[in-house]
C-alpha cells in the first residue's frame, strides 16, 4: 500500500507543473487586464503600471517568475484589493469551506440513506416519489432556486435572514455569534443540498441495484440472511466502489460548486471574490484561485485512488 501511495504522489508532480502552465497561459492570453479596464488611467500611467507589475515582459519570463513565486508559497498580488492573493484567499476560503463542508456532509448522508431505501424497494411508491422530487430539484437553475428560497423563507415567512454571514452591525461573540452564523447558513446550505443530493442519490441507487443482481448476493440470501444484513453488510461496500471515484471531484467542489450560491446569498466566501475578480479582470486572484482548485482536484483524485485501493486490494496489485 505504501509503494502504491508513493507512486501516485510522484505522478502528481508533473501534473501540478502542467496545470500551472495551462492556467497561466489561459489568463495571460486573455485580452485585457485590470489596468486596461481602468478607463481613468492615461496611456503613460498604464504603461508605468504594466512595467511595475511585470506585465510588459515576455510570456515565458512572466511564467517563470510566477512559478518561482509559487514555489515560495507566493500566489501573487491582487491589483483590485491591493493585498497578496494568499492573504486575500485566507480571509475568505474558510467561510467557503464552512458552507460547503456542511452541505456536503448533509447531502452525502441524505443521498446514501435515500439511495439505499430506493434500491431496496425499486418501483415502490417511495422510489417513484423520490425520483420525482430529485428531478424537480435538479431542474431548477441555481440562481432561481436561491431566489425562490429567499422569497419563501426570508421575505414571506421571515424565518431566516436574506443573506450575509451575521446580522448587520452585529458585534456578537460566543454562542450568540454561532447562532447568527447558523441562521445565515441555513438557506445556502439548503440550496446546495437540494442541487447536489439528487444526482448522488441516483448514483447510489443505480450502483446498489447493479450489485444486488450479482451471484454473491443471491448466495447470501440463499443462506437465509436478513435483507437488511444482505444490503448493509454485503452489497453496500461493493456498491460504494464506483462512488469513491466521485470523491475526487468533491474536494474542489467544496470551493467551486458554491460560486453562484455565495453570490446570491452574499456569503463572504471565495466564490464571492472570484466573481468580483472576474468582473474586474484581476487575473492574479483568478490564477491563484484556479490553481488552488487544480491542486484540490489532483489531491482529491489521489485520495480517491488510495480509498479505492484500500477498498479493493486488486487495484494495488494491478497498479
Amino acid at each position: 500500500m505504501r509503494n502504491f501511495i508513493l507512486r501516485r504522489l510522484l505522478q502528481t508532480l508533473p501534473m501540478l507543473f502542467f496545470a500551472s502552465f495551462i492556467i497561466f497561459l489561459l489568463f495571460a492570453k486573455t485580452p485585457g487586464d485590470f489596468i486596461d479596464g481602468n478607463v481613468t488611467l492615461t496611456a503613460q500611467r498604464a504603461a508605468e503600471l504594466k512595467a511595475l507589475y511585470g506585465l510588459d515582459q515576455p510570456l515565458l519570463s512572466r511564467y517563470l517568475h510566477w512559478l518561482g513565486q509559487l514555489l515560495r508559497g507566493d500566489l501573487g498580488f491582487s491589483l483590485q484589493y491591493q493585498i497578496p492573493v494568499s492573504q486575500l484567499l485566507n480571509q475568505y476560503i474558510w467561510n467557503s469551506f464552512l458552507l460547503a463542508s456542511i452541505a456536503m456532509i448533509l447531502y452525502w448522508v441524505i443521498a446514501l440513506a435515500v439511495g439505499i431505501i430506493s434500491a431496496m424497494k425499486p418501483g415502490s411508491l417511495f422510489d417513484h416519489l423520490v425520483s420525482v422530487l430529485i428531478f424537480a430539484a435538479m431542474s431548477f437553475p441555481t440562481f432561481f432556486l436561491c431566489l425562490l428560497l429567499i422569497k419563501w423563507f426570508a421575505v414571506d415567512l421571515h424565518w431566516l435572514p436574506v443573506g450575509g454571514m451575521t446580522n448587520t452591525g452585529s458585534d456578537a461573540t460566543g454562542w450568540a455569534w454561532v447562532a447568527q452564523v447558523a441562521a445565515h447558513l441555513a438557506l445556502p446550505v439548503l440550496a446546495l443540498v437540494m442541487l447536489q443530493a439528487g444526482s448522488l442519490t441516483r448514483y447510489f441507487r443505480a450502483s446498489l441495484l447493479d450489485v444486488v443482481k450479482m451471484d454473491f448476493i443471491r448466495t447470501a440470501r440463499a443462506k437465509g440472511l436478513r435483507e437488511r444484513t444482505v444490503i448493509l453488510k454485503h452489497a453496500l461496500r461493493n456498491a460504494l466502489l464506483p462512488i469513491i471515484t466521485l470523491l475526487g471531484f468533491e474536494l474542489p467542489g467544496l470551493f467551486s460548486g458554491a460560486l453562484i450560491t455565495e453570490k446570491v446569498f452574499n456569503w463572504p466566501g471565495a466564490g464571492h471574490i472570484h466573481i468580483d475578480s472576474l468582473a474586474a479582470r484581476d487575473y492574479p486572484v483568478l490564477m491563484g484561485f484556479t490553481l488552488f482548485l487544480a491542486v484540490l482536484t489532483i489531491l482529491g483524485n489521489l485520495l480517491a485512488d488510495v480509498l479505492y485501493a484500500w477498498a479493493d486490494p486488486r487495484i494495488r496489485v494491478r497498479s
